[in-house]
């Protein structure tokens, strides 16, 4: 599936053109929020917010999935844990559009095959690259492992800390969230589920 930005008109520089309503709504955000979108500090605010809001939302429109198409069954009879760990991401809460960031464990217990381990990341990247919650990219991220490597089973930890909570509301820095899904062989046996935990770090 296509990212949104092929359909994006630009300018003579290259940048996506952002439409006149698309610049209002961010100068009446400015103006709500008690500032004013004519000084000069402001003036290209509008259009620059626009344009990284494109970049952070960049996976509304994609299908993760497809870094999975291209799978390896020359693996030399390897059955054994497949995990990445401590890969950085950055995505926005759906309740407040503040920035999550943190960092996922990824794993999986392959079959018959296996991807090129950054596809692991991008798969990740995929979802974070929307309006998320944690709890629901954590299971997407399994779900989509799960669905198109047909493995023995997927693991995955994400650890961040959220915007929202730290920023403003009860504005406690420092404070992770953890949330984890676990499919197949890692939910249903102990000892693999403790194997895999332990070498992600939980």
């Amino acid at each position: 599936m296509a990212c949104g930005h092929d359909h994006d008109e630009l300018d003579e520089s290259g940048k996506i053109i952002v439409p006149e309503e698309v610049q209002e709504a961010i100068r009446t955000l400015l103006r709500w929020s008690g500032d004013d979108p004519n000084r000069e500090g402001l003036l290209d605010t509008p259009k620059r917010v626009a344009r990284a809001w494109k970049e952070y939302c960049q996976g509304n429109g994609t299908d993760p999935a497809v870094h999975l198409s291209r799978q390896f069954e020359e693996v030399g009879g390897y059955n054994e844990l497949v995990l990445l760990k401590d890969i950085p991401f950055q995505s926005h809460c759906e309740h407040h559009m503040a920035p999550i960031t943190g960092k996922a464990a990824i794993a999986y217990m392959p079959r018959d095959r296996v991807v090129g381990i950054s596809k692991l990341a991008r798969v990740l990247h995929g979802f974070a690259q929307r309006l998320q919650i944690q709890e629901r990219l954590t299971a997407e991220v399994a779900q989509c492992i799960w669905d198109n490597l047909n493995p023995h089973g997927v693991a995955v930890v994400i650890e961040a800390q959220h915007g929202c909570m730290t920023g403003r509301g009860v504005k406690t820095p420092g404070v992770g969230m953890v949330t984890s899904r676990l499919l197949g062989c890692f939910l249903e046996d102990s000892r693999s589920r403790k194997e895999v935990l332990s070498l992600m770090g939980y």
